[in-house]
């Protein structure tokens, strides 16, 4: 069948085999092209197939040559519908690790679920031993507690009080002004039950009690502060407070971990566009604006090169891991840099509809949207023929 993208709001809902594959082989190649890292060799990622866990994995694997157990939620192809851009992502991730000679395991369901932890567990166990490396880049809309059955759903408001910004439809290139409502004290509860570091715990809990985190294990998981324009809608609204949770457990964790030498984290990344992004008004006028003045200033990096700088800068350096003052591990630096913040918030008063082209790479934000479903990228013929079913290797 011929695969042309299909959108509805923020969300694609088709995704393309051939495109996804080339932009996992060009993640690979943009890796194998930099200083290996010594690093990791026993990696496990929640929420591996797209973003920053997917580009966690690629860096694990051909930067640090890291057997990879990967945990993530998508759909295979069904007749007429195809899967999941994760599933071709991860589909393409295990040829490439195979070719390369490295173990690497798929696990697909319910990463919040006891059931998949278990079997996770069970895979580690029987397949590497243990795990010393441990990224939870899980980001979901809904959560299902394993104990209670409780099923929560989070959501993209400011806390306390209405807030009315503008915001882009990066389809159609308008910017007008949005108002958002703000939480009810339930929604903050739900958006912390999901988006928090509960189930991060969890899973560093039950790996530890199985005996499969090595000696001095590693964990990350990933989060964003970004500037005050956006602070309502997300740092300081729902969105925030889970977070705040996040990096509260990450506190936690690695009091629990240091005791036999580990390590817990949270990275503060850069914006990129991602699905998640793109669903929080405000933000993608914002990413368009940071973008542009970014690229301008050689300052761009996309999702690969921010992982392999955490990585080889951070994680795994020659020397101590630069860490602020809140333990939290600063790969925004570029972003945050006063005068890559002052060009933008200048541009931010002045955006319009008339001037968003100029001012904005609108055109770079609708490339990035369309290739986090392998669309709008080089080599890639979207008239041929192709098939939708791709069986992932080593998929369980």
């Amino acid at each position: 069948m011929i695969i042309q993208p299909k959108t509805r709001g923020f969300i694609c809902t088709t995704a393309h085999p051939e495109g996804c594959a080339k932009q996992v082989e060009e993640q690979v190649d943009y890796v194998k092209a930099q200083p290996a890292i010594k690093g990791p060799k026993n990696v496990l990622v929640v929420g591996a197939s797209t973003g920053y866990g997917l580009a966690s994995r690629i860096t694990a694997a051909f930067g640090s040559g890291a057997n990879t157990v990967g945990v993530f939620f998508d759909k295979a192809a069904e007749g007429q519908r195809t899967a999941s851009a994760g599933w071709y992502n991860s589909a393409a991730f295990e040829q490439e690790a195979q070719a390369q000679g490295l173990k690497s395991f798929s696990i697909v369901g319910d990463a919040f679920s006891d059931g998949i932890k278990s079997a996770t567990i069970e895979l580690i166990k029987a397949e590497l031993g243990t795990v010393d490396l441990v990224v939870y880049s899980v980001a979901s809309p809904r959560r299902t507690h394993p104990v209670t059955g409780e099923t929560f759903s989070s959501v993209i408001k400011p806390v306390g009080e209405a807030y009315t910004n503008k915001t882009l439809n990066f389809h159609t290139g308008e910017v007008s002004f949005t108002t958002i409502e703000p939480a009810t004290e339930d929604e903050v509860t739900q958006t912390i039950a999901v988006m928090g570091g509960e189930d991060w715990r969890l899973w560093i809990q039950q790996l530890s009690e199985a005996g499969v985190l090595a000696q001095g294990a590693t964990t990350v998981a990933y989060s964003y502060i970004g500037p005050e324009i956006t602070h309502a809608i997300y740092r300081e609204g729902t969105i925030g407070k889970a977070k705040n949770h996040l990096e509260q457990t990450a506190k936690e964790l690695h009091g629990l971990l240091s005791r036999n030498g580990g390590r817990a984290f949270v990275s503060v990344n850069k914006a990129l566009v991602t699905q998640s992004s793109s669903a929080i008004p405000v933000v993608p006028l914002y990413i368009s604006a940071l973008y542009q003045v970014m690229k301008e200033k050689g300052l761009h990096e996309n999702c690969i090169q921010q992982i392999y700088r955490l990585f080889s800068e951070h994680l795994y350096p020659a020397g101590e891991s630069a860490l602020d003052g809140s333990a939290l591990i600063r790969i925004d630096d570029w972003e945050m840099r006063a005068d890559v913040q002052e060009e933008v918030m200048k541009r931010w008063s002045e955006l319009e509809t008339g001037n968003v082209t100029e001012l904005a790479d609108l055109e770079g934000y609708r490339e990035d949207f369309f290739q986090l479903f392998g669309f709008k990228t080089a080599g890639v013929d979207y008239e041929a023929d192709v098939d939708p079913a791709v069986a992932i290797p080593n998929q369980s």
